[in-house]
This record gives structure tokens, C-alpha cells and sequence, in this order.
């Protein structure tokens, strides 16, 4: 059914309801119209990496990880995946009646923000802190959710539109100001990609200010999505946002002139309660008829292009119940996994030998821990396997592992360990008594989250700084100490300082939150099964650069990113280990694509990422750091030579002026290629040389 089709039948039905019936149906928690055969819908389900609090759900990596593996045909498998699982819980929970939140076909994800700042509570739900990247992979994954059918599989959503990216504690009254540059340069283009590109059906508004106008009502933003974009989807408040405007923005002065604002400005459905009110202000004369039948519109052409309702039905209407955590999702789930976690250090520690008989001590807080595995807006897995489970089931009988906890997570209820308690002097014993150390550290959803959601009231969701928890820090410190052979293991979200481990340790693996069965990749890679192949989607800094940086509540890209930062980041954007030495050499480049040569030179098989970065040699309009312009997975064999042509983003020879017009830039460009940025410290840590080659025109 063509998006024409839907409309004209959208507007047949809306047209045969009362203004009542068609207001009723701009909350997420639509009533049934009885007399329409019109069956209700709760518009409300999250699949961010995996069908969420909506039940049984293959889990895989949290978002960030999946950034992490620069693969856009990857993601859109798994998140074909997904969509898989929400038609079978669509078909046969609608079937049994059970038409409740979480059950239904409009899936608010991907989350699209740019992680500007590494404190933000809710980064490790992005792709990153690239614009280019989060573009390409957000159109990845709306791809994979809406598929390529007669009808939409499931309608993905864009959010959260648009600057937002805390701090969490302030988004319900927060006004983050951002130069018309920055808004065409680093927080607008993912959303037109999605947009234009990917033809995502839906766009979620955040819940603050923009420039002064609240998010879901702004003027200013509707203008570029539905003038400038034509987006023909219907638009979403975030939840209880637009109670915001009258409780916290304090811009309107009670709901029915909040509901007028939104609804006026093209927010089409309230995922809250505010608009219990739109019958209010239309008795009032505050909104038309048209108004409301507007955005109803809008809303039942979206459920007819998903087949769900009149009598044709979807191609997707026999997906049956059975694909849910099926082996074939299993499998895919494994497989982001190895391709998420980021080798950060190796002096030639890893991969450990499985067959060496050796005893190894499994240490740290989040070694057996499930939350740890599965970030939040995660839905309830059948299994889990933590690293600790993934190592034993791995040596089996071939080596002894000894196990302690270490010390507590590191939640602020926690006093301080100013002396060492049981649990650190059994980590201790444990490790003196092991031929090698595997010490994993890290955050979960109750340290780093969304504000409300994390359980845990000191952080609001945001990070306060980019150190290890005390009681972590102290563990590591005491392990280091004892001179064994130790590989870090971190699972967290977003940066940490890890210069202690960077000086000391053996070899760092950092595995995000993997997915429920996630420790099975992790002990598969420490243990050589598998390499390491994933690159970093943001920077990774020591503590004290957020001293360098602008206030968390100043939205300037000065000084943010790798394309502005100045000083040394601990670990640069793009950067990544493997166990097998590759080469790489650039051939010829043009506007439109660039010609390189790779090949493993190591005695092993290595996936590599080829990444492309371009720089202005001239023009003071461009950031002051080359800029991520193109990528490419391969899979090379021991010895194996290739010549790829990797595509290269249109929008990479051009700049931003201050007015936010993209224009051409000097003329004088120089491109790199390598398999990381173009960064001293990539080149220093990693030792692998990045070409480049000058690109005029």
C-alpha cells in the first residue's frame, strides 16, 4: 500500500468519526471505536537493541555497541530481527485480546542524539558522538525495522527531536541553546538522513527547550522536519513532555493551552496525559475541528500502511510467535557481540590460551552480574551468560577459575572502602592464588540511565565524572598491585578514565553491555576463539579533560568530540586493537568514493573497519579535525589482500557558516584513510600508519 493509498483511506475513516471519537485518538493509549470496527492501540513499544519491557525478547548489545562494530548491514539484520519478534508478539497477543503497552507495531527507537558529552546518562542509547555515523547507522536500523514489504513490518521512530542530550536532571525545564553551525553541522543532520533517506515513519520530540521553543512545539524545528525535510509521518511527544510546558517551561499557563501549542505547531500523538484536554480547548475555541482530524490523519495512515487495519491485512500477518529468541536471533545476537567489543590495549597478553591448564582468577563486580549484560530499554531474556559464565563454560576442564565479586558496584549508598573488607581480601587471595587475572569492571543501568529510571537518585541518570566508582577503583588499584598478569575487562556505556589500567594492566577489553549472553563473545575473545574487531564510537578521555571542556549544560561544540577537541583524548574516536597485524594503503580518491588497498600481514584471520576521514586544509568554517567521511568492514584471511572502494558521505566537501548554511568549502582537502582517525595517539597506541593523499576541486 502506498503512503497516497493509506491516506485517502485514513481520511475516509477519520471522516466517519466525531470530533470526539478523532480526539480520543491522539493519546498512545488509543480507546477502541466500536462502532467503526476500529480496535484500540497503545502506540507506546521500545526496541532499541531488542523488543523491550514488553516480555520474552532476544537481547542484543546496547546501542553504543552496536555503533561500535561500524556496520551498517549488521544492524539492519538484527534490527530486521526485531521487528520479527514484535509481529509474532503482535500476532498473537492482538489474537488473544491483549492489545496493552509494549505489544504493539510502532517501535520508539533508534535514538539518534549525538552523545556531545560524556557524562550523559542516556549516551550508551546513541550511535555515538558522530553525526556521519549515527546518520548512516540510524538508516541502517529503520531499514531493518520497516523492511521492504507491501505494507511496514513495524514503523520506527526518530528521537529525540532535536539538541537534546542532557543534563538528565534538567530536561523537563532546560533550554539548551545551540548556534544555527551547530545545529546544521552536528545535531540536525541524523534526523534529515532519517527523514529523507530512510523514510522513517515516525519523530519523537524531547522533552526541552530549543532555542527557546519547547521541542514539540517548536516552529522553528516543524519547520525543517515537515517544510524543508517533507516528512509525511506523524510526530510524537515524548512522554508527559507537553505536561511540561505548563509545569516546568512555564511558557503556557494550564494543559488546554499546552495541547493548543502542540497540537498547532504538528504533534500529532501525546504519549501522556495532556491530551485528555483536546476537547477542552476545542470547546473553547482554542483548536479547530481541523486541527485534531489533522493529526488523526496522520495517525490511522500509519496503522493502515502496517496492515492493521480494514480487511487486506500484512504480508506479516503469519509470523509466528516461535521467532522469538529463535536460533537464528540467537546466533545474530552473538554475533554483534564479537564485533562490538573495542581491544584497547594488548602488550601481547591476549588472547589467553584456553588449553595452558593455567588457573584463572575472574574478579570484579560486574564478572557475574546480568545487569552488566543488558543496558536498559531491555526486554526480559530466557538466558543469560555472564563472563564469568562465558570463561567456565569455555575452559571447562582444561583450567581452574577462581571467582570474587571484589567489592560492591559502586553505588553512592556504599560507604567508602577506606580499609579493605572481606570481600577485597578474597579478591586479593584469589588473585595471588591464579597464574592470571581477568578483573571486570564497569557501570550498569543503575549508574548510568535515564533521570528516573536508574534507581539511583545521587546520579539523575548522568555520570559525574569519568572515574571508576571508588570501591572499583580501589579493587583495581589492589590487583595492579599484586604484579599478576591482568586483562581489565570494562562493561559500561560511555567513557571511563582508565589510565591506571592503560599504564599497569595487561591488555584492556571493553564490551559495553553485550547482551544477555554477552559473556559468552567476551570469553571467546579473550580466549582467541574470536578477535576483536569493534572501533570506538566516541572518545575516550582521562578525567581531567572535562576541564577542558565546556559546562554539561553548554550545548557549543567547542572543544566536544574528536572533531573539536584539543587536547589528547586517553583513547581516539575510531580506535580499535585486533590480533592480527593489517596494512593498508590508499590508492586514488575522488569526491564520490576512495580506492584502498588492505591486507593481514598477521599469521591469523582479523575483521578490520577501513575508516575515511577528510580535512579542509583552508577554510576556518571547518572543524578544526579531520572528520569521519566514510567506512568499510572487511574480513581479511591470514595473508589475504583486498581492494576496496569505499563510498564516501556527499556532505564531506562542504562546511557550515555561522548562518547554518552548508556551502562548498576551499577547494583544498586532504584525505585519510587507516584503520582509525587520523590521531597521533592512534597512531602511537595501535602502531599502524594512516595514509592520506591531498583531494582538490
Amino acid at each position: 500500500m502506498t503512503r497516497d493509498q493509506a491516506k485517502k483511506r485514513a481520511e475516509e475513516l477519520v471522516g466517519r468519526m466525531s470530533v470526539e471519537e478523532a480526539a480520543s485518538q491522539l493519546r498512545f493509549d488509543a480507546p477502541a471505536v466500536e462502532r467503526l470496527g476500529i480496535p484500540a492501540y497503545n502506540w507506546w513499544n521500545e526496541g532499541l537493541h531488542g523488543l523491550a519491557r514488553g516480555g520474552t525478547a532476544t537481547s542484543f548489545p546496547q546501542a553504543i555497541g552496536m555503533a561500535a562494530m561500524f556496520d551498517d548491514e549488521l544492524l539492519t539484520q538484527i534490527a530486521d530481527a526485531v521487528s520479527t519478534e514484535a509481529r509474532a508478539k503482535y500476532n498473537v497477543l492482538s489474537s488473544e485480546g491483549d492489545r496493552d503497552i509494549y505489544h504493539g507495531l510502532t517501535l520508539w527507537s533508534p535514538n539518534i542524539n549525538i552523545f556531545r558529552d560524556p557524562r550523559w546518562g542516556r549516551g550508551h542509547e546513541t550511535y555515538g558522538e558522530d553525526p556521519y555515523l549515527t546518520a548512516r547507522l540510524g538508516c541502517a536500523f529503520v531499514r531493518g525495522l520497516q523492511g521492504k514489504g507491501e505494507t511496514l513490518k513495524t514503523a520506527a521512530c526518530a528521537k529525540h527531536f532535536a539538541v537534546h542530550s542532557g543534563p538528565e536532571a534538567l530536561r523537563h525545564s532546560f533550554n539548551a541553546v545551540a548556534s544555527p553551525k551547530d545545529m546544521e553541522e552536528t545535531y540536525l543532520p541524523a534526523f534529515r538522513a532519517l527523514v529523507r533517506d530512510a523514510k522513517v515513519e515516525a519523530v519523537m520530540g524531547a522533552y526541552n527547550r530549543t532555542n527557546g521553543e519547547p521541542c514539540c512545539a517548536s516552529d522553528a524545528l516543524m519547520g525543517k522536519l515537515r517544510g524543508e525535510w517533507g516528512f509525511e509521518g506523524h510526530f510524537v511527544s515524548d512522554c508527559w513532555a507537553i505536561r511540561d510546558f505548563h509545569e516546568n517551561h512555564k511558557i503556557t499557563a494550564a494543559p488546554v493551552e499546552s495541547v493548543t501549542k502542540a497540537l498547532k505547531a504538528g504533534c500529532d500523538l501525546n504519549c501522556g496525559c495532556t491530551y485528555q484536554h483536546v476537547m477542552n480547548a476545542y470547546a473553547q475555541g482554542m483548536i479547530t475541528e481541523e486541527d485534531i482530524r489533522r493529526s488523526a490523519v496522520r495517525l490511522f495512515t500509519t496503522r493502515f500502511l502496517l496492515g492493521i487495519l480494514g480487511d487486506e491485512g500484512s504480508e506479516y500477518d503469519a509470523v509466528p510467535y516461535e521467532t522469538i529468541e529463535c536460533a537464528g536471533h540467537l546466533a545474530l545476537a552473538h554475533r554483534a557481540a564479537l564485533r562490538s567489543c573495542v581491544l584497547l590495549k594488548n602488550s601481547g597478553l591476549l588472547p589467553l590460551d584456553p588449553d595452558s591448564g593455567e588457573t584463572i582468577a575472574v574478579i570484579g563486580p560486574n564478572a557475574n552480574s546480568r545487569r552488566a549484560l543488558i543496558g536498559n530499554y531491555h526486554g526480559t531474556p530466557s538466558r543469560y551468560v555472564t563472563v564469568l559464565e562465558g570463561i567456565q563454560d569455555l575452559l571447562g576442564d582444561k583450567g581452574r577459575v577462581l571467582y570474587s565479586e571484589g567489592c560492591a558496584l559502586g553505588d553512592k549508598s556504599v560507604e567508602p572502602l577506606a580499609q579493605p573488607n572481606d570481600r577485597l581480601a578474597e579478591a586479593t587471595a584469589v588473585a595471588k592464588r591464579s597464574d592470571k587475572v581477568i578483573l571486570v569492571l564497569g557501570l550498569d543501568e543503575t549508574l548510568e540511565g535515564e533521570e528516573g529510571d536508574t534507581g539511583n537518585s545521587y546520579y539523575s541518570g548522568d555520570k559525574g565524572d569519568l572515574l571508576l566508582p571508588e570501591p572499583q577503583r580501589i579493587l583495581l588499584e589492589q590487583i595492579l598491585s599484586i604484579g599478576k598478569p591482568t586483562v581489565v575487562v570494562l562493561l559500561a556505556g560511555s567513557a571511563i578514565d582508565l589510565s591506571a589500567a592503560q599504564e599497569r594492566a595487561g591488555a584492556i577489553l571493553l564490551g559495553w553491555y553485550p547482551g544477555a549472553c554477552g559473556g559468552r563473545a567476551v570469553a571467546e575473545l579473550l580466549f582467541g576463539r574470536e578477535a576483536p574487531s569493534g572501533k570506538l564510537p566516541v572518545s575516550f578521555y582521562t578525567n581531567s579533560a572535562l576541564d577542558e571542556m565546556p559546562a554539561f549544560t553548554d550545548y557549543s561544540m567547542q572543544n566536544r568530540t574528536y572533531r573539536y577537541f584539543t587536547g589528547t583524548p586517553l583513547y581516539p574516536f575510531g580506535y580499535g586493537l585486533g590480533y592480527s597485524k593489517c596494512s593498508l594503503e590508499l590508492l586514488e580518491a575522488g569526491r564520490e568514493s576512495a580506492r584502498v588497498r588492505v591486507r593481514n600481514d598477521g599469521g591469523r584471520a582479523q575483521e578490520e573497519v577501513v575508516e575515511l576521514y577528510l580535512r579542509d586544509e583552508r577554510s576556518p568554517l571547518a572543524p578544526p579535525n579531520a572528520v569521519l567521511c566514510g567506512f568499510c568492514r572487511v574480513r581479511l584471511e591470514a595473508g589475504e589482500e583486498k581492494t576496496l572502494s569505499v563510498e564516501i558521505d556527499p556532505h564531506a566537501f562542504t562546511v557550515v557558516n555561522e548562518q547554518g548554511e552548508r556551502i562548498p568549502g576551499s577547494g583544498m582537502w586532504r584525505l585519510y584513510a587507516g584503520f582509525g582517525a587520523p590521531d597521533a595517539r592512534s597512531a602511537e597506541l595501535s602502531g599502524q600508519r594512516v595514509c592520506s593523499i591531498p583531494v582538490t576541486g
